[in-house]
């Protein structure tokens, strides 16, 4: 398996992977994070897809933004160069939001989502999770090594992760991907397009089946994110991992990787 390089209309550059033949499958990660986070899943999806997996711009291996640019424009491109559409969407948190939008943008390049402990655009967030952000991005906003160090420790430090701490293979793979990350949308202004209207007013009008898993332990701002998506969307069928945190597909992947197998093999 090797990495590749896709480059983007604009001239931004995304790494990504690719293994397996059928279906395709496209895996987004999640925030500070990298496309290794589905190490857990790889193996199990290309025995029976074309599993996709790449490092959204800004994180891993691609590029930073340098002028105005969208995440689906540049899902779109790669999808397309890969000649790998309709391809089924999954996403975690940030990438969940990635991925719902994906679909609002370009709904026939999309054959079904699945949706693991995902964030959602126009979401309001508890004052807890606010404030835990708020001391990230102020460290990262110094903007020297300093504080982006410690913004990367207060990161990892966040409820958000304390239930993956457990386990320190987890724990390991998560720093590692934090410790990779540049933090570059901490401490800089993201030049991407946003949409008119937020996800969260459209999600009546997801087409796709979809799939929303959520960590019985995640955080209730991601609790009640999961219980809208399956209330809202047409097609939605909603889960809880138990015994599992934020990181449902790196802490219980058998019981997500089993979950979500059913849910492409429904959709194929």
């Amino acid at each position: 398996m090797q990495d590749m390089t896709f480059v983007c209309a604009d001239g931004g550059r995304l790494r990504y992977c690719t293994a397996g033949a059928g279906s395709p499958v496209v895996l987004i990660h999640g925030l500070g994070l990298d496309a290794s986070m589905w190490e857990a899943q790889w193996p199990a999806l290309q025995r029976e897809f074309r599993a996709i997996r790449y490092d959204v711009r800004g994180f891993g291996a691609s590029t930073v933004p340098e002028a105005p640019y969208s995440h689906s424009d540049d899902l779109l491109g790669l999808l397309d160069s890969l000649e790998a559409r309709p391809a089924h969407v999954i996403g975690l948190s940030f990438g969940g939001r990635l991925a719902l939008r994906f679909a609002l943008d370009h709904p026939s390049a999309v054959k079904s989502l699945t949706l693991i402990d995902s964030a959602l655009e126009g979401h309001s967030w508890s004052g807890d999770w606010n404030k835990k952000m708020d001391s990230v991005l102020s460290a990262a906003r110094r903007g020297d090594s300093a504080g982006v160090q410690a913004a990367k420790q207060l990161w990892l430090a966040h409820d958000l992760f304390a239930p993956a701490q457990r386990n320190a293979k987890v724990a390991a793979a998560l720093a590692a991907m934090v410790e990779r990350y540049t933090a570059w949308h901490w401490w800089n202004a993201d030049p991407v397009r946003r949409s008119s209207v937020p996800t969260a007013k459209a999600l009546a009008t997801v087409r796709c089946p979809t799939l929303v898993l959520v960590g019985e332990l995640d955080l209730p701002d991601f609790q009640a994110i999961a219980r809208r998506l399956a209330a809202e969307i047409p097609r939605a069928t909603l889960h809880i991992v138990a015994g599992a945190g934020h990181m449902a597909n790196m802490e219980a992947p058998d019981a997500v990787n089993e979950r979500l197998l059913a849910h492409l093999r429904a959709c194929a």
